[in-house]
């Protein structure tokens, strides 16, 4: 089959490619930026890659008409927490102009559930873009999910955050609300499985795990599972507000994600029928079993994707590769080189930056000056990374976005996600004769900018030169620096 993979590059959307293509499927995906597509160069040559922005106005011609199913994985929630709900409207619409000008014969689409009468907006928005779908000329399947428990998903990685970091928690009400947890294997089977079968044309189904839970005992039995205590005391006067700074410090979510995610978590999430799982021979995992295997997953280094690497993680939403560029007129610059021995080994090191390994020197000032972006609204360095040695275009690296990660020919650039007054980049460049180039690249803002860098000057000092030369340290003991600057 000719299947369309909107989403391509989101959480679900990565793990749902390379089933597709081990089923001998042709997949078209469908992102907003090519360069940002995060996958191999061997997956890269078996795909199709179109770029559709759905927000924007549909333009003709654009997909072939030969597309026979079409996977709809678009959503808005973490990009506001105003109009996300306008924002997936237009894009389910603008989706059926695009497909309307194709052969195909089925949409799949993957929503929450929505069984309860007073629904949050979130959940509301998703039932909002069900009915739009029903109304094009294919036959639409709907598949309703609670939270999704897998290793690098918004759910785990928020759960995760709680339980490692705060042995005592007071939480807010929501806590004591039921939810039905699935995991992220099982969401996948359901996915493939309802490929092309006509039983489930036109149906809606909810999906889930067998686990009827409160938020409360869902921390619970990961941190049994962990082995590690905790206290969990319940207050009712934590307003939503409230409860939405408390997620947004204390693990590694954005705020507007925090905002939303509140919101729905006063609502319970329960499934209310099995025909599907029942139809089609599925026997879902229980909540303890989804986390052990996300476990396996982290243990074993194998996260295929992260919600965190979603641009809406951090703060630009999109025309991110407008900064692929680094600028050299009113910039700032701190620039260093050194000649090395081990120019794999430093490469190795290199693509190993940040999450568990640091960044190589003053990892306490890092860390400080995350802890002062989360406080005043960044994304801090909670993300982490995804892989401990592989990067990707696109990719979320602490408080920096992956811009460039070329290591054919030696190039690392990223830029800063963390709050700033102006544009930073750092880069590192090694050349065909050995030398590694390391530059930090700031474009003020005004005055404050200015200020801002030549306070950082001294730090600069310390930490560039650290890093860089840490950096090399395992290659070779003798390296030495053959130039250092400072300045526009």
């Amino acid at each position: 089959m000719k299947i369309l993979l909107t989403g391509a590059n989101g959480y679900i959307g990565m793990r749902l490619l390379p089933l597709l293509l081990d089923k001998g499927h042709e997949v078209l995906c469908c992102v907003r930026d090519a360069k940002r597509l995060s996958v191999d160069k061997e997956t890269l040559s078996k795909i199709e890659i179109v770029e559709i922005d759905f927000l924007q106005t549909p333009q003709p011609d654009t997909l072939p008409q030969n597309i026979d199913v079409a996977y709809y994985l678009i959503h808005s929630m973490s990009s506001s927490t105003t109009d996300f709900d306008t924002k997936e409207e237009i894009s389910a619409r603008n989706f059926n102009t695009y497909v309307k000008q194709t052969q195909i014969k089925q949409v799949i689409y993957l929503s929450g559930i929505v069984n309860e009468k007073n629904l949050s907006k979130h959940l509301w928005s998703r039932k909002n873009v069900e009915e739009t779908l029903y109304g094009a000329d294919y036959a639409l399947t709907v598949l309703r999910a609670g939270i999704i428990v897998g290793s690098g998903s918004s759910s785990f990685e928020i759960i995760r955050d709680l339980c490692e970091k705060l042995p005592v928690m007071i939480t807010p009400k929501w806590v004591n609300t039921k939810t039905q947890p699935i995991g992220i294997r099982d969401v996948l089977t359901f996915l493939t499985s309802v490929l092309g079968d006509t039983r489930c044309y036109n149906k809606s189904y909810d999906i889930s795990g067998p686990n009827v839970l409160t938020y409360k005992k869902m921390l619970l039995l990961y941190a049994r599972m962990r082995g590690l205590p905790l206290f969990i005391y319940t207050l009712p006067i934590m307003t939503p507000k409230l409860s939405s700074y408390w997620l947004y410090f204390v693990t590694s979510t954005s705020f507007k994600l925090a905002l939303n995610l509140v919101d729905s978590m006063r609502i319970p999430v329960i499934a209310n029928d099995r025909r599907l799982e029942q139809m089609l021979g599925i026997q879902p995992m229980t909540y303890t079993r989804a986390l052990e295997l996300a476990f396996i997953k982290i243990e074993q280094n194998q996260v295929v994707s992260s919600w965190k690497d979603s641009m809406v993680s951090g703060r630009f939403e999109k025309n991110i590769q407008k900064h692929v560029k680094v600028p050299k007129h009113g910039c700032l610059r701190d620039y260093k080189k050194i000649k090395i021995k081990n120019p794999n080994q430093v490469m190795h090191n290199i693509w190993a930056i940040g999450g568990e390994t640091g960044w190589y020197y003053g990892d306490w000032m890092w860390k400080i000056r995350g802890y002062i972006d989360k406080l005043i609204g960044g994304v801090g360095l909670r993300r982490g990374r995804t892989h401990p040695d592989k990067i990707f275009s696109g990719d979320a690296l602490d408080f920096w976005r992956v811009l460039v990660a070329d290591k054919e020919n030696n190039r690392l650039l990223l830029f800063a996600e963390m709050k700033v007054p102006g544009e930073a980049w750092l880069e590192f460049d090694l050349d065909e004769n050995n030398v590694l180039h390391q530059t930090a690249t700031f474009r003020p803002r005004g005055l404050l900018g200015r200020l801002y860098w030549y306070t950082m000057v001294p730090f600069h000092y310390f930490i560039f030169d650290g890093m860089l030369q840490n950096i090399v340290k395992h290659t070779s003991k003798k390296a030495t620096p053959v130039e250092a600057s400072t300045g526009v």
